[in-house]
């Protein structure tokens, strides 16, 4: 699903906050095109189990001149 958006695009995470709760640890990012997102991460011994991730995939298009999916 991210092969093509990654690959064509130079993308770079900054990271803002990063919370930890338990076994859950919650990173929030920017890029330097002002980009936001968050992943969201359940750990268990010691490795990710779980990783979710939130951004507004329309404007990342966008911002890398990234043709729409189909």
């Amino acid at each position: 699903m991210f092969e093509n958006e990654f690959s064509n695009a130079e993308m770079l995470c900054i990271v803002e906050n990063i919370f930890e709760d338990g076994n859950w640890a919650i990173l929030e990012w920017k890029d330097p095109l002002g980009l936001r997102g968050c992943g969201f991460f359940h750990i268990t011994e010691d490795k990710i189990k779980l990783q979710r991730g939130y951004w507004d995939k329309l404007t990342s298009i966008q911002q890398h001149n990234l043709p729409l999916s189909k």
